[in-house]
This record gives C-alpha cells, structure tokens and sequence, in this order.
C-alpha cells in the first residue's frame, strides 16, 4: 500500500498527469501506468486529484452499444421511411388507375367519378382509414364497375368510402347518374 501512494504521489507532484490507469491482467496481477492499458487487461483510470474511478472497459461497452443503438434507430427509421414511400406508391399507382378507367370510358364514367384522395386533404372519414388508402382506391374502382356490371347503373358519377364503414369493413358508395345507389363492402368486392 505505501508502495501504491509513492507512485501515486510522485506521479502527482511530478505533474505529468492527474490521471493513473490501474490495469488488472487476467491473473489478477495490477499495474499502474500513466497511459490507458494495453489490450487484455482491465482498464481502470483513477483521477489524482477527486480519486474518481472510471472502468474504460465499461465505458468502451456502453459506447459501442449506444453506437449499435443509433444505428438500429437509423436503420430502423429508414425502413419507416421505405415503407411509407412505398404505401404512398401504391395510393398513387391505384388513383392513377382509376383515372385511366375513367379517360378509357367517358361514357361510363363522369370526369369526377373517383376523384383521387390526397393525403393531405383527407376527409375525417378518409383520415380514419388512412393506413389502408391503397385498398380504398382500389376498391373504389371495382364498386364503381360492379355498379356498372349490375346493368341498372348506366353512368357512375362517384365512387366514394362510405359512413358505414367500420375498421373491420370498408363500405362503398357508388351514385348513378340514373339516380340508383349502390353500397358495396369489401367482402362482395373482393370477390370481383
């Protein structure tokens, strides 16, 4: 022990640090040193001047997982990203067909029939659902063709998400020119 705080002291007063690093081998054997520790063994810096002790094995490990939790995050939050650039591609991929369907058949369809919903005008009700617009327009297009299938609908003039519509079944609205309405929910649709 005396030993100890002659080293410790003339380290002090000598002033070359106010920082010792005690390193522990694997036999238990301790070494004192004024630069941190050579690989495989344990790492204990001990500040001089408050006696504080900090374990950099400890420290390196908590820095590496932090390291790893950031990157997780990161990675984490790009997938997010991905998958809602990719939601936000099939919203647009399905209104797109359903104007198609609209331009192929003017005389089926009024120019507003399925007007495309816009993520950032949704309706309260539209918004409810918002997860699943993709299927909403899609389904939106085959209500309004299964109206028109049905012979007593002799132009769609929408194609709407309906107030009957519960999380577990979307209903659909389509309105006729010859003024015949037609609600269709997901499960009649999904037969199509």
């Amino acid at each position: 022990m005396k030993f100890l705080l002659l080293i410790l002291t003339s380290l002090f007063t000598v002033g070359v640090s106010a920082e010792v690093y005690k390193c522990t081998d694997a036999g238990g054997n301790k070494v004192y040193r004024s630069s941190p520790c050579s690989e495989g063994y344990k790492n204990i810096q001990i500040d001089l001047t408050t006696g504080k002790t900090v374990d950099l094995d400890e420290e390196k490990k908590l820095q590496i997982l932090k390291a790893q939790k950031e990157q997780e995050e990161l990675e984490h939050k790009q997938l997010e990203e991905q998958q809602e650039n990719l939601r936000k591609l099939q919203i647009i991929n399905e209104s797109k067909k359903n104007q198609l369907l609209i331009k192929e058949n003017p005389n089926k369809f009024s120019a507003f029939a399925i007007p495309p919903y816009e993520l950032e005008k949704l309706t309260p009700l539209v918004k409810r659902y918002e997860g699943r617009l993709a299927e909403i327009e899609r389904l939106r297009g085959i209500a309004a063709q299964k109206a028109l299938a049905s012979g007593q609908c002799n132009r769609v003039e929408s194609s709407e998400l309906n107030e009957r519509s519960t999380k577990d079944l979307l209903v659909f609205l389509v309105d006729c020119t010859n003024t015949k309405s037609f609600y269709f929910d997901q499960n009649q649709l999904a037969k199509q």
